[in-house]
């Protein structure tokens, strides 16, 4: 018998797996991976993997004359999560996911950038518990409304929706809690260094921040991927 399949979308290179890998991996997933630079990405059955994971990026989900690929991934996205498929979605992966609901995604009124804990909402089973109360890192300046029948998860002191869910198969995460110990964190300083300097921050002292509070972070992460996934059975 061949092992689930866990299919990983990543919009920048800058922007992979990173920590959630070693869970996803624990939990029995072949884990494949495609670009949305692959000429083959356009192609490619999304409601066909055992898991859908889609990951960050700078651009905005409403930029998709600029990016032409991002209405082609909605498109099929929306199937994908109307039939129920287990779904991962981070940073502009939950952006995908709230739009492809019905949600609307926009620019938010500042750059939320740093290290800082999210406030969970009281719901049964609440699958974020292993980060309540652990820094974690955010790096966004979009928002998005709320779409219908899910549950909002936990908020921020800058953004209220930073997580939800619908049902135990679809979890959208606006923060990166995969993000620690990857050392393409660098290249977002350097590559991404005016969101930085529009949220107020100082380069140095997130790297700084990234080596403290970033292993315990994806630490938190992990545990909470690993029992999501526990739930799906």
């Amino acid at each position: 018998m061949s092992a689930p399949r866990a299919l990983i979308i990543r919009h920048v290179p800058a922007e992979g797996l990173a920590g959630y890998r070693e869970p996803i991996e624990a939990a029995g997933y072949a884990v494949d991976r495609v670009d949305v630079a692959d000429p083959a990405f356009s192609t490619l059955d999304l409601t066909e993997p055992d898991l859908l994971v889609m990951m960050g990026g700078p651009m905005g989900v409403y930029e998709q004359e600029r990016y032409p690929w991002i209405a082609c991934q909605l498109k099929r996205l929306e199937r994908r999560l109307a039939a129920g498929r287990p779904t991962l979605g981070v940073c502009l992966g939950a952006q995908m996911i709230a739009q492809a609901l019905g949600g609307e995604v926009f620019r938010g009124p500042v750059k939320e950038i740093g290290f800082h804990p999210v406030a969970l909402r009281a719901v049964a089973d609440n699958p974020l518990r292993p980060v309540e109360g652990v820094p974690v890192l955010h790096w966004h300046g979009d928002t998005f409304t709320l779409p219908p029948d899910v549950e909002l998860l936990a908020s921020s002191a800058l953004y209220e929706h930073q997580a939800f869910r619908r049902g135990n198969t679809i979890l959208a995460l606006q923060f990166h809690a995969e993000m620690g110990l990857d050392p393409r964190f660098e290249e977002w300083l350097g590559r991404w260094g005016d969101h930085v300097n529009d949220a107020g921050q100082d380069a140095d002292d997130l790297r700084a921040l990234h080596g403290v509070l970033g292993p315990p972070a994806v630490s938190a992460g992990q545990a909470m991927v690993a029992d999501w996934l526990a739930g799906l059975g």
